[in-house]
């Protein structure tokens, strides 16, 4: 019984770090060249962007930035759309949303 228990704890912990390395692959894919996680680059760093946004507004912004800069009154807006699959846009999400300091903020949806 007790190495029944061990492989199950051994494979979560194996899902949960390839759920990690999917999420900074596709950080690391479509976002490394304008945004860091905690310091300013081109872009916000993720640790800003999570600490001002919902996930549905991160996920919209990736979507349709030039909409999206509008509506939050930016001037101008450098950052391309991306066209995403469904499992990218929420891993990506998530990926912002754990730079934020203030748990309190809603995941990905």
């Amino acid at each position: 019984m007790k190495s029944y228990k061990l492989a199950f704890f051994c494979l979560i912990i194996s899902l949960n770090s390839l759920s990690a390395d999917s999420d900074k692959k596709v950080f690391e894919t479509y976002c490394w060249g304008c945004h860091h996680q905690t310091a300013e680059a081109f872009g916000p760093s993720f640790e800003e962007i999570s600490s001002k946004r919902t996930a549905q507004e991160i996920k919209a912004m990736i979507i349709d930035p030039k909409s999206v800069s509008k509506i939050f009154g930016y001037s101008r807006n450098a950052m391309p759309p991306f066209k995403l699959t469904h499992d990218e846009l929420n891993k990506i999400t998530e990926y912002i949303l754990s730079f934020n300091k203030d748990k309190t903020i809603k995941k990905a949806q």
